[in-house]
């Protein structure tokens, strides 16, 4: 075991044991939802977490001091917890009945946006009815400013794993442009590809690898 894939694999197990206490909104009912689907919210949440042992394990620490020392204040105390509750309402309310699903895990909330509504097959390319959803996620991402933000591509198992890595980068490199053309500032971004080795479904079925064939936004609070 390499000394990348280790803190992935203790991301992993951590999962496990946090999937019974998380919950996850139904995108399409607004009803909170358990069991099942609370598990596969709470492994692609961590799966997104993971963006920062794949992108240096200060990548968070980097991005806070760029944004702290350019004059964006950070957060702390009670501050926190508030901040970021709201910041989840409005995504709620804006995603609604989009098919993105919003989970909450400790301060961070994670987007997990599925296949059929951001990349068709061995594509990186936008679907064109995603534009007005990333810009609903960056419209809020500008009001919060105090926010970091990681986007993790994701593929199914579909080709050769060293193809799926780059594709599921190009994904994420591709949501991250599109939050910068929206003006999110971009010292807020950090993006990484996760490739096929985070599935949420199962990838012998049509509709796992569509679930697999995501891309998940961890938004952080930028504290002091």
């Amino acid at each position: 075991m390499n000394s990348r894939t280790m803190p992935l694999v203790a991301v992993f197990s951590a999962s496990l044991l946090l999937a019974a206490a998380c919950t996850t909104t139904d995108p399409y009912t607004g009803e909170e939802r358990t069991a099942r689907a609370t598990t596969g919210a709470a492994i692609g949440a961590v799966a997104g977490a993971a963006v920062g042992a794949l992108t240096g394990s200060d990548s968070r620490d980097r991005r806070k001091r760029a944004l702290i020392g350019a004059g964006v204040g950070g957060l702390s105390g009670g501050a926190i917890g508030g901040y970021m509750d709201r910041q989840e309402r409005e995504l709620r309310e804006e995603l609604q009945g989009t098919g993105v699903s919003v989970t909450r895990q400790g301060d961070d909330i994670i987007l997990n946006m599925p296949g059929n509504i951001t990349f068709a097959v061995d594509s990186a390319d936008l679907r064109t009815e995603f534009f007005d959803v990333l810009d609903s996620v960056a419209t809020v991402a500008n009001r919060f400013d105090k926010t970091l933000i990681e986007v993790a591509g994701h593929t199914d198992s579909t080709g050769a794993a060293s193809y799926n890595q780059l594709l599921s980068e190009r994904r994420a490199a591709t949501v991250g442009r599109h939050l910068e053309s929206r003006e999110v500032d971009s010292r807020r971004i950090a993006t990484a590809g996760l490739g096929e080795d985070w599935p949420i479904a199962d990838n012998s079925t049509p509709e796992g690898k569509q679930l697999n064939r995501r891309v998940e936004l961890t938004l952080a609070p930028l504290t002091e």
